[in-house]
């Protein structure tokens, strides 16, 4: 007997779909393969060499040298010791070596960077702190792409300078 004084259901079995039959009777277009999301946590410690592709978040500490196509996030509680390069660098927490973005860096208000900034697009809250020097590079032809998201703010793509 159900709760309530209901009648029990019968058991149905569950109608089994395959892909094919699916895509036939729904109008939802394919979506692109989901960038892979990493997530250091707070009381953890990497030591090595991080590279790949996607978007990282350090909310813990890593040491040691990040290379990534895509993003990088550093969080209030997040601390990295070695140089960072990516496509987008964002900084909530500390960071001691150089940094290398082929889009834009934003340090926030409770970030510190203490090294050396290569970047197109530099963004420094009211009171995030900056101890380096910055060097402002002309955007690429090619702007870096992350799950199919253009990340130029232009919109529009400059052509490069010659080399003389």
């Amino acid at each position: 007997m159900a709760f309530f004084g209901g009648q029990p259901k019968a058991q149905s079995a569950p109608e089994v779909q395959n892909d094919n039959d699916r895509r036939e009777t729904t109008d939802i277009p394919e979506l692109p393969e989901p960038r892979s999301n990493t997530v250091i946590a707070k009381d953890l410690i990497v030591t090595g060499r991080l590279s790949g592709e996607g978007v990282v978040q350090i909310e813990g500490t890593v040491e040691g040298e990040i290379n990534l196509k895509g993003y990088v996030i550093v969080t209030s509680t997040g601390r990295v010791k070695g140089p960072v390069e990516a496509d987008v660098i964002r900084i909530a927490g500390q960071v001691e070596g150089n940094l290398i973005s082929h889009d834009h860096v934003q340090l926030e208000r409770t970030g510190t960077v203490n090294g050396d900034v290569t970047t197109v697009s530099f963004v420094i809250e009211n009171g995030g702190r900056l101890n380096g020097r910055t060097t402002m590079v002309p955007e690429q032809a090619s702007t870096p792409r992350v799950d199919s998201v253009e990340l130029s703010k232009s919109g529009k793509q400059e052509p490069e300078e010659p080399d003389v």
